[in-house]
This record gives structure tokens, C-alpha cells and sequence, in this order.
């Protein structure tokens, strides 16, 4: 599939970050140990590794909502000293706004920009439409179900066009159809944007199907045990990805990894 816009993603540089926490008692926890990563503009990169390896901090850190202990992160070439303008972020909760509307909800990056909303408006439905909620722009939150809620989460961080879009985990509390749906939905939009996307997860399928590169991470400290390409072609679909050679043998090693480190259960 063609994308259908110039790419806008935003290249990624990680040298030897590290990221320690000090406990109750006064002692560094390592959370992160010298990370180096480099994410091409408009890449879609996958990070897996299990509970605790500090995926989510990376993410926190490329947000700019956490620093490092040690290390630089650049974003286009910049070094990166808090929350980058060209960045969205989508968590695992929601976190619309109650007291809004989906449309409110979905335009709050605008209207928090001071961009004129009239003008986005419209691209604000046709995110909507995309994700299956045509004709909900006037509903509230509470009248959506948890599903319907992180497609318009997705759609609030998509409607500025961010050239790096930072996923912690969206699709972590869904159930496996709705799961199933919005992963399409991502790649459809992805492919249409061209934007760089660090997506967060648990799930190796999810991982190896959305992504470009899969990165393995280890268990706490958390370090990068493979980055993996994922040579397989889009548009990718869900029901058919099963079989597919490639995903398959991508799977295998990532297992591998989760096995060699007791992540995983050996057969």
C-alpha cells in the first residue's frame, strides 16, 4: 500500500540512557541500563519485554515527562529537554475528559495549542469515521464503551499530525476482537500518515504484526536483547499473518529470548 501523504516522522536518537529510581529506603533501583536506539523517521518500531524491564519508562522518557538518569535522547537532531511539540502520546488508559464530547475530546490538542478549531474540525470526523465512530461526535464518554473510548484517545493524539506518535500499551485492557480491530486500524492509519511510531506492548504478535523492528527487552534492568526487522509486506492482515513464514519465524525468536531468560516457559 501507498501512503497516501509525505511522510512527517520525526528521527529518533537514544545514546546510554539509563534510568535509576530511589526507593523508601534511599537505594537506586536500575530501571533502564544504557539504552542506545535509533528509530528512522517514519518507522514503526515495536518494544516487548515482560512487566517491569522499563518499557514504559523509555516511553515516558521520549515523552519528556521523566528525565534520564544518564544519556541523551535527540528527536530530530534536537536534544530532548521536555515534552517535544511535535510528539502525541496514547496510554493505556484513555483519559478523555468526562465533561466533553468525543469531537471536544478528540480537538483538546488543539484548542490547548490555541490552533483555530474551525480548521480542524472536519479532519477531527474523518479520524472518527476511520475508527468506526462516524455520527458519535456528540456523544460523552460515559455513552462509549471502553473499546470506543481508546479509538477516540487514538484520534485525539492523530489529530495534529504528531511526527512521533508514543503508544504505552492502548490495547492492553480491550477485548480480543476489539483488540483484533483497532490493530487494523492503526496500521491503516500509520500507512496513511507516515508518522514514526514507538508502540509499547506485552503482546509478540501484536509487535511483530504492526511493526517495522521489533526491540526485545530484558527483564529488569532493562536492556535491548534484539532488534529484530520485520520484513513482511502491507498492508498486513490479522487473520491471515498466522501463517505467514516470516511471522512465524520472528515470533520463534522472540521466544527464544523470553525462554533463555525464564520470561517464558520452555515447551
Amino acid at each position: 500500500m501507498s501512503r497516501a501523504r509525505a511522510p512527517i516522522g520525526l528521527g529518533v536518537r537514544i545514546d546510554g540512557v539509563s534510568k535509576a529510581y530511589e526507593t523508601r529506603e534511599g537505594e537506586d533501583l536500575l530501571a533502564l541500563d544504557r539504552i542506545d536506539l535509533e528509530i528512522r523517521a517514519g518507522e514503526f518500531v515495536a518494544v516487548v519485554g515482560p512487566s517491569g524491564c522499563g518499557k514504559s519508562t523509555l516511553l515516558s522518557m521520549l515523552a519528556g515527562l521523566i528525565r534520564a538518569t544518564s544519556g541523551t535522547i535527540r528527536i530530530d537532531g534536537a536534544p530532548l529537554t521536555g515534552p517535544h511539540p511535535g510528539a502525541g502520546v496514547v496510554f493505556q488508559s484513555d483519559h478523555l475528559l468526562y465533561w466533553r464530547t468525543v469531537l471536544d475530546n478528540v480537538l483538546l490538542p488543539i484548542e490547548i495549542k490555541r490552533r483555530p478549531l474551525a480548521g480542524y474540525a472536519a479532519r477531527a470526523e474523518e479520524l472518527l469515521a476511520q475508527v468506526g465512530l462516524a455520527g458519535f461526535s456528540a456523544k460523552m464518554p460515559s455513552e462509549l464503551s471502553g473499546g470506543m473510548r481508546q479509538r477516540v484517545a487514538i484520534c485525539r493524539a492523530l489529530i495534529q499530525e504528531p511526527g512521533l506518535l508514543l503508544m504505552d500499551e492502548p490495547f492492553g485492557a480491550l477485548d480480543a476482537l476489539t483488540r483484533e480491530q483497532l490493530i487494523m486500524d492503526l496500521q491503516t492509519m500509520w500507512l496513511a500518515v507516515g508518522n514514526t511510531v514507538l508502540f509499547i506492548t506485552h503482546g509478540i504478535d501484536e509487535a511483530i504484526f504492526l511493526a517495522d523492528r521489533v526491540i526485545v527487552m530484558s527483564p529488569r534492568p532493562g536492556r535491548i536483547d534484539l532488534d529484530l526487522a520485520i520484513d513482511i509486506p502491507r498492508p498486513r492482515r490479522w487473520k491471515e499473518i498466522h501463517e505467514n513464514a516470516a511471522f512465524l519465524a520472528a515470533a520463534r525468536k522472540v521466544r527464544e529470548i523470553f525462554e533463555a531468560k525464564g520470561v517464558l516457559a520452555a515447551d
